[in-house]
This record gives structure tokens, sequence and C-alpha cells, in this order.
């Protein structure tokens, strides 16, 4: 959405702060309790299919990323109906294009839960757009599986949230930049409330830690405009910048900084929101040596990724890789099918009721639904951008760390949320 427009900033923040509010007055802030006629429509469960949502960006700015989370959505829904299905039933896929435009995913939320009346619904992409839907699926009871990192301070009865929360990427990320020494920080972002919330976290880490930010630019989302925030990065004298930008901005970002002379060397750019499929479509020729921060490569070790990235190249092209979202969206579905069989039903009460514990043999490795908070247990990687376009890890945390939206586990963090 390259004419990304004042009217819809403005909206945005009414869908973040206003709607939001008041949606959850209107479901009553419930966290348990059956569904009700009075709380929306109810799924068709009735045939020998179910059809599940998938909803995505299939045009727009955010096109260069969620088309392929898209395809993943789809992969794990061929492996599961040919599997046997969900409780004996095959899984019928209903997509709606989400636009990169906010009110058109809350538009589309509300076509697949009402008329299309799907059992769940998988994707979302942006905070924004999740921010957007939010409200449709909390009035109506009905399940989101939102499959992105994003910046925490967040937490719905009726949204799983399979990828990294705050404490699982962007802390990590901060952690492994003042080890290397790298403590005068340049903040990038997309004009959303994604890297406006993940900056002003950054910022109270790195006071509290001894690092310092010297300046903090955004830009519209679907900007090709970049001279004026590079040549301040440049000038600024910084160590790193810590890059938010999502969507085809990071296309002409990193082409405007490589122009400038700037390269991974003389000023690394660590990035939470840039993955394979955005390499290919940016040119490693401007990404090579550069950081990223996720949970899971195409380089990650182990039979189940294995099998992931030979199943998703068979179905998509053997040119095409497999990235942290994409994997994080294909397991999510594995997750839902999981709990469906425990709970012996697709109703979303019971679902949410039988998930706690709930764990997969994922690509990225052992992941382990948390039901206090319906985040999942993952394990944070910092990469490298290799000269062949693949992001090789160059750290791990170890093991899966619990998802904390909050940031409660952390004293400088009192008072974000």
């Amino acid at each position: 959405m390259s004419g990304f427009d004042i009217s819809r900033r403005s909206l945005l923040t009414g869908i973040s702060v206003l709607g939001v509010s008041a949606a959850l007055g209107a479901c009553g802030a419930k966290t348990g309790g059956d569904a009700s006629p009075a709380a929306g429509a109810k799924a068709d469960t009735s045939g020998d299919t179910v059809k599940v949502g998938l909803l995505n960006s299939l045009s727009g700015t955010m096109a260069i990323s969620e088309v392929t989370v898209h395809n993943a959505l789809l992969l794990a829904v061929e492996e599961i109906n040919a599997d046997g299905g969900v409780l004996g039933k095959k899984l019928e896929p209903v997509s709606q294009d989400g636009a990169s435009d906010w009110p058109t995913f809350a538009e589309k939320a509300q076509t697949l839960i009402t008329a299309d009346k799907v059992v769940a619904t998988f994707g979302c992409w942006t905070s924004a757009s999740r921010k957007a839907v939010k409200p449709v699926f909390e009035r109506h009871r009905s399940l989101l599986f939102y499959p992105v990192q994003y910046e925490g301070m967040e937490q719905s009865p009726y949204i799983f949230y399979t990828g990294a929360t705050t404490n699982q990427q962007i802390v990590p990320a901060l952690d492994y930049l003042r080890k290397q020494g790298l403590t005068r920080l340049y903040l990038v972002g997309s004009d959303y409330v994604f890297p406006r919330t993940a900056n002003k976290e950054i910022r109270a880490y790195a006071e509290a830690n001894g690092m310092e930010v010297l300046g903090e630019d955004y830009a519209p989302l679907g900007s090709t405009e970049f001279s004026t925030i590079v040549n301040k990065v440049k000038d600024a004298g910084a160590d790193a910048v810590f890059n938010t930008l999502n969507g085809d901005s990071n296309v002409a970002f990193f082409k405007e900084y490589k122009s400038a002379g700037l390269t991974a060397k003389s000023l690394p750019v660590l990035s939470v929101s840039i993955a394979e499929e955005e390499v290919k479509s940016i040119g490693v020729q401007y990404l090579e040596g550069q950081l990223t921060a996720w949970n899971y490569y195409q380089t990650t070790p182990g039979a189940a990724n294995e099998k992931f990235v030979e199943a998703y190249r068979a179905a998509y092209g053997e040119d095409k890789p497999t990235s942290d979202p994409m994997e994080a969206a294909y397991v999510s579905v594995h997750l839902w099918r999981a709990m469906v069989e425990k709970a012996g039903s697709f109703d979303p009460e019971k679902v949410r009721e039988a998930s706690d514990g709930i764990t997969f043999d994922a690509p990225e490795g052992k992941v382990t639904v948390d039901g206090a908070t319906q985040h999942v247990h993952k394990t944070a990687r910092i990469g490298k951008v290799g000269a062949d376009g693949l992001i090789e890890e160059v750290w791990n945390s170890g093991k899966p760390i619990k998802p904390d939206p909050y940031l409660k586990g952390y004293d400088w963090a009192a008072g974000l949320s």
C-alpha cells in the first residue's frame, strides 16, 4: 500500500485505542465460558469438512512478506488433510486478502467468521492489522492464530501468538548488541504501532543497561524515500542501527544505505522483520553481513526443519526460501490441530482450555504453548545474512524462552504497559 495516507493512520489510532476498549467492554472481557449466539455466528461443523480462514495481505506493500505466510498455511492444511484431517473432518481453507489495509483486515475477519463460518483463522502480519481485527475476534469469540513476532504488551483470550513476543526477540537482540560492544543505537522504523512500541521498550532497556539511543526516525509503510533518514543515521555516530521497518520499505532503505557508503562492517543493521524471503526481494548485495533476530532460519538444524524445507520447496519451487513468520504460521495450524484433538471439540472455549502444555516438534525446535498467556515458548536466535542469501545463526539462547508479553520479569520495563 504505497499510498498509505493520513486517514488510514488516524483510523489505526482509533482501532488501536478506542476500538479495542469498546470491543473488550462488549464481550465483557471474558476469558472463559461457552460461546452463545449473542456472541456472534457459530462455526459450521456439521459436514465432513470444516472451513479455516487464512487472512493475509496478498496485495499491497506487505505482500512481499505475507504471500509466503499464506503459502505456508496452505502447506500445513494439506499435510493435516493427508493425515486424516481434524477429528475426522478435512479442512477447507478460505482465503481473504487484507490488502495491507487495516480496515480491510477487520472487514475480512468479519466475513470469515460470520459468512464463511470458519472454525479458526490464521494470519495477519503487522501489529496494526492484528489490532484492527482483535475486537472482531473477541466480539464473536472466535480464534485467531497470529504468527509474527510483535511488540508484546498484549494478551487476548481469542488470540494465540505463535511468533515471538518482546522477551524472545527484541530483548535478546539488545543483549547480543551490548555484548558485542555496540551500545550507541539509531532506531529506524515504519510509522505504526509495532515500531513505536518496540522503540519505547528499546529506550527503556538502553537506559537501564548502559546503552544510548542517538536518534529515532519513522517512515510511512510503503515509503520509498530514505535519503534524509540515512543521512541522519550516517552523521549520528552510532555503533549500530536497530531496524523495525516492515514490508517493501526495506528495499528502498537498504539500497539508500549502500548508496550512502554504509556497510555491515562500518555500521551494522540489526533487523527484526527481514527474513529469507525479504533478503531475496531486497537483494543480497544490499544485505550481506547484516544481522537479524528471529527464532527460526532456513538453516536451523534438525530433521523437522529438513522435512519442512523439502515440503515447501516441493510445493512452491526449489528456489523458494523458508522464513520465521512462515514457519510460525505453519506451526500454528499444527498446534491448533493438537488443541482440537485434545479438546475433542472445535469449540473455541474448549480449545483454549486444552491449549496449555501442547507441544509440537517444529522446524525451529520443540515449541510449547503457555496456556496462561496463549503465547509459545521459543528459542531466540541471532543470524547474519550470507552471500548465498541465507541467514546463518551466530547465537542462540540455548533453550526455549518462556513468553513474557508484558515484560513483568524486567525491572526496567515497569510502567511500559
